[in-house]
Parts: C-alpha cells; structure tokens; sequence
C-alpha cells in the first residue's frame, strides 16, 4: 500500500519554501489558478483545472439559509474577466498527496480592489495526469464576516 504524505505548513510559512516535491507542485497549481483569477484570465484558469472537474460554493445567508451553488469550471471561467479581478490568498494549507491523487485544505481570504470581500476554507482536490497536476474540484465555504485581514 503506498505511503499518504502529509504537510500542514505553518503561518507566515511560504507554501512553495517547504516541502517535499509533490507538496510544491501541489501548491504551485493552485498558486497558478489564483494567479489568472487576479490577472482575469480565463484561459489561463482553464490550463490548471481538469476539464470535468466542478467549483461547488457553500454559504450562508443573512436569513440563516444556506446556499449550494455548484457549476462546471466551463462556467465559473465565464466569470473570470479582466474587468472582474479577484485577489485571492490562502494562508495554513493541510496537503496530503497519495500517488496521483491529492487534497488540500486551507483558510482564504478574497480581497476586491483592496478589500477585504469574503473568507472561508477552501477544499481542493487534484489529480496527476501524464506528470501535471490538475485541480479536480474546488469546494469553498465563503462568508462575508468575521473575516481577518491577513
């Protein structure tokens, strides 16, 4: 049975300074994908994300309901423009890597022209094809309070 590697990387830690070499490629992915949501490229977005995979967002509402709202990468990268640029930070990733298959779990915060927008925990989940890694599916809760300004 092959080994599960863990990395839990501490605050402040930058993700591609630690590591074994999975880890990083891991991190380097998601790195990516947070680099075309800032730079509102689509295209670029697409290049890190396994075709079939999904964005699934989890919230809760003012009145208390919670909200389910999953789509296609296909359709979330039809929100991804240049005039709609989102900056993106994750901050203490949990990575676990077995073979061609990893998770990682992370706190966010989302800032839109500088401010704070949203925060919550993202839920990624990669594959490994052909030696790339690929975002499988991204599952993020997201708040709009309580959130801190790292």
């Amino acid at each position: 049975m092959p080994s599960v590697r863990a990395a839990q990387l501490p605050s402040g830690t930058s993700p591609q300074a630690t590591g074994d070499a999975d880890t990083k490629a891991v991190l380097a992915t998601i790195d990516a994908l947070f680099a075309a949501f800032e730079s509102g490229d689509a295209a670029a977005m697409l290049r890190q994300v396994y075709p079939d995979g999904r964005v699934t967002a989890s919230s809760r509402r003012p009145d208390g309901t919670s909200s389910l709202r999953p789509q296609s990468w296909t359709q979330f990268a039809e929100r991804v423009t240049p005039q709609r640029v989102f900056q993106e930070r994750i901050s203490n990733p949990t990575v676990h890597v077995d073979d061609d298959i990893a998770v990682v779990w992370a706190s966010f915060v989302v800032r839109v022209a500088g401010d704070v927008s949203n925060c919550g925990i993202d839920h990624f989940d990669l594959v490994r094809e052909r030696g790339v890694w690929k975002v499988m599916n991204l599952t993020f809760s997201s708040r709009a309070t309580g959130c801190s300004a790292r």
